[in-house]
């Protein structure tokens, strides 16, 4: 058999080689934070709630060329937080097919003009932009929070221009989790 005539269906991560695939694997040291929040799940949610949403009508700007105006409503969108919510996927919905509804919601939040400012020199960075944060009622009745802190995420790229937007990122969902939680 030819090497382009291989079809692989192999899970085996080293089968790739067979292919002509390159493979790098490199572990990372990621910090994990948890909020527990004294306050009841739906109270922190309906904080995350208020955050603003992201508008996709800007998408339709981009595709015409607007970059001005595509600029400008992302700055008018984000509000003070400089942040905004992408989607809200109800994980705790879906867990009536195993064990019964719980409240848990992952939240995919982040700010389109930062993410641009790291995805330009490294686009990998693309990964973790927007952040995941995952919100669910706790064993206790309140709400947890977690998610994992953006520096630790972008800074295994080694580039101190994304590493430098992703502190200020910390800064940012840090203060809008911690708001959020009461």
């Amino acid at each position: 058999m030819k090497l382009g005539d291989h079809q692989s269906t192999q899970t085996n991560p080293n089968s790739a080689a067979l292919i002509g695939s390159i493979i790098q694997r490199k572990a990372i040291l990621v910090e994990h934070l948890r909020i527990d929040s004294n306050r009841r799940y739906d109270e922190v949610q309906a904080a995350l709630a208020a955050l603003p949403q992201f508008d996709n009508r800007i998408r339709g700007l981009l595709r015409d060329g607007e970059i001005d105006r595509v600029r400008s409503e992302l700055r008018a969108t984000q509000g003070a937080a400089h942040l905004v919510v992408f989607s809200i996927a109800t994980h705790g919905d879906w867990l009536q097919i195993v064990s019964g509804k719980r409240k848990a919601a992952q939240y995919v939040i982040g700010n389109v003009l930062v993410s641009t400012q790291m995805t330009r020199h490294r686009l990998a960075a693309g990964l973790y932009a927007p952040l995941r944060v995952m919100l669910y009622e706790n064993d206790e009745g309140t709400a947890t929070i977690e998610y994992d802190r953006p520096s630790t995420l972008f800074g295994q790229y080694g580039d101190e221009r994304v590493t430098a937007v992703a502190k200020e990122l910390d800064r940012q969902i840090y203060d809008v989790l911690i708001h959020a939680a009461g």
